[in-house]
C-alpha cells in the first residue's frame, strides 16, 4: 500500500498492541465475508472497487444459478423444492433491500447509497439510517473517541 496504507495499518497495529481493538492485519478480498474479519478499513476508492466486485459477483452467481436451475425437467423440479430458499439468498445480494452502509468517522448519521438507487433502495437506506441511529454507534465513537487516538 501507499503510505496512507502503512499509517493507517501502524495506528491500527498499535491499537491492537494497547488491547483497545482486535486487528488482525491486511486481509485479501476473498477473506472479507470468512467470518474471521468484522470490520474492514479501507480508503473510499479501494472500498468501493471491492464492494462493486462483490455486487456483480453475486449478481452474475444468481444469474447462473437460475440458469441452470431451468436447464432440465429436473432441474426445474429442483428449483421448485429450493425456489424459497433461492429467493431468500437473492434477497441477501440485493442492494436495493440493504439500501446502504453506514459511513463511520463523522459526527452524524450518514448511510452512502448506490447513486443509481431506485426508491426501494432509498426508503431502505432510510431504514438502514433510522437502524443506525437507534444503535448509538454515533455516541460510543464520541464516548471512546479518546481512547481511540493514538498519535
Amino acid at each position: 500500500g501507499g503510505e496512507l496504507q502503512k499509517a493507517a495499518y501502524a495506528l491500527l497495529q498499535k491499537a491492537n498492541e494497547d488491547g483497545r481493538i482486535r486487528f488482525i492485519g491486511n486481509v485479501e478480498a476473498r477473506e472479507v465475508f470468512s467470518g474471521n474479519v468484522d470490520v474492514v478499513v479501507t480508503d473510499g476508492f479501494s472500498g468501493n472497487v471491492l464492494l462493486k466486485g462483490i455486487e456483480g459477483t453475486a449478481l452474475f452467481l444468481m444469474k447462473l444459478i437460475k440458469k441452470s436451475m431451468m436447464r432440465t425437467i429436473v432441474s426445474k423440479l429442483g428449483a421448485l423444492l429450493v425456489g424459497k430458499e433461492l429467493r431468500k439468498l437473492k434477497k441477501l445480494f440485493d442492494a436495493g433491500e440493504t439500501g446502504g452502509t453506514p459511513m463511520l468517522g463523522i459526527s452524524k448519521a450518514v448511510i452512502k447509497a448506490h447513486g443509481s438507487s431506485d426508491a426501494r433502495a432509498i426508503a431502505s437506506a432510510v431504514r438502514q439510517a433510522k437502524q443506525f441511529v437507534e444503535s448509538g454507534v454515533i455516541g460510543e465513537i464520541e464516548k471512546h473517541i479518546d481512547d481511540m487516538k493514538t498519535a
